[in-house]
């Protein structure tokens, strides 16, 4: 494959988004909100206004994207913990036979997201989400591995259209 490595990428992704993550939890909330718990069990909510239409809004999602298929009971954790891997692992496998760097970097977006968002679930028992554009007129609040899975699900499409039309 030319350019960048799927498995970097998702390389990448993870560092970026635990690393945020861990400065968010650990320094932003803390100091500018009271009290704050760095856990799902404990949730304080807490919005940090950053610069016009964007906040820091602290939110423990419990379901996948956008909160869909939220359940407070262990299992529904667990088992979206093991799709989650499945899913990495799938993409793993797939990203070894990539021979076109568009699907190299989608695949490794979505694979360092998915894994990004696994590591929450199984740490902390939920996904910790926090970037905030409502005032645009976005519901959800999501964090570096939302962005990945999604930017990587688009260059997935883009890159299937393209292999559409040159057929």
């Amino acid at each position: 494959m030319q350019g960048p490595n799927a498995f970097t990428i998702a390389l990448a992704v993870i560092v970026a988004d635990q690393l945020i993550k861990f400065w968010i939890l650990g320094s932003v909330f803390p100091s500018a909100c009271e009290p704050f718990h760095p856990s799902p069990e404990l949730y304080t909510p807490c919005t940090v206004p950053v610069f016009g239409p964007f906040n820091l809004s602290m939110v423990w999602n419990q379901g996948v994207s956008f909160g869909l298929f939220r359940g407070e009971a262990e299992w529904v954790r667990w088992a979206l913990s093991a799709f989650s891997l499945a899913v990495a692992i799938a993409l793993g496998f797939w990203a070894r036979r990539v021979e076109r760097p568009l699907l190299g970097i989608a695949i490794g977006l979505v694979m360092g997201g998915a894994i990004g968002n696994l590591i929450d679930r199984v740490r902390l028992g939920a996904v910790a989400d926090f970037l905030d554009f409502q005032d645009l007129w976005f519901p959800w609040v999501f964090n570096v591995a939302d962005s990945g899975i999604t930017i990587g699900v688009v260059l997935l499409l883009i890159d299937s259209v393209r292999q559409d039309q040159k057929r």
